[in-house]
């Protein structure tokens, strides 16, 4: 898909088909525009862990319970190494949510350009989630998304509302 086109129809999706499942070819693809983000001095501080065993995903859902997204058939979560992402030396910065937050945009635009449908989540529960994952001090969570095809008669959104480009663009 020509890269503009893709990301005006890109959107969250709340309406999922449970019975099908992504292919796991399409499931690479989608996860190696991830792998293959930039980051800060290409330390890569990240892992993606997909959710999709019936238990697991029992045990993830739990951290987020909005009706829609127990009908996903796979969650998407972004841990972040804080140890391993660069740090700049003048102020200590730490390029670690920066680095995962473009991984997840890869993500995105990758799932939308194979007809998977995903949904940015930062309100869930992380002490539950982290649980659910046996996650150790050093793995933080920053994002998770669900990974599905669009249930049968999903109908997309006919405009996005974002501010006009004269409003967000100052040329100095």
């Amino acid at each position: 898909m020509e890269y503009t086109e893709l990301i005006r129809i890109r959107e969250s999706i709340r309406n999922y088909d449970p019975d099908r499942p992504v292919p796991y070819e399409v499931m690479s693809k989608i996860l190696d525009a991830g792998r293959l983000a930039p980051s800060a001095c290409n330390y890569q501080p990240w892992k993606f862990l997909v959710i999709s065993s019936s238990e697991m995903l029992k045990k993830v859902k739990n951290c987020y319970r909005r009706e829609w997204l127990s009908n996903a058939p796979h969650i998407l979560i972004i841990i972040g190494l804080k140890d391993k992402a660069w740090t700049r030396s003048y102020d200590g910065y730490n390029s670690l949510e920066t680095d995962v937050a473009i991984a997840m945009t890869h993500i995105i635009l990758a799932a939308t350009n194979e007809g998977v449908g995903t949904c940015w989540i930062a309100a869930y529960d992380p002490a539950l989630l982290r649980e659910a994952l046996g996650l150790d001090e050093k793995q933080m969570i920053y994002s998770i998304t669900p990974l599905g095809y669009p249930k049968a008669g999903y109908k997309k959104s006919a405009i996005k509302n974002r501010n006009p480009v004269e409003e967000v663009v100052e040329f100095l």
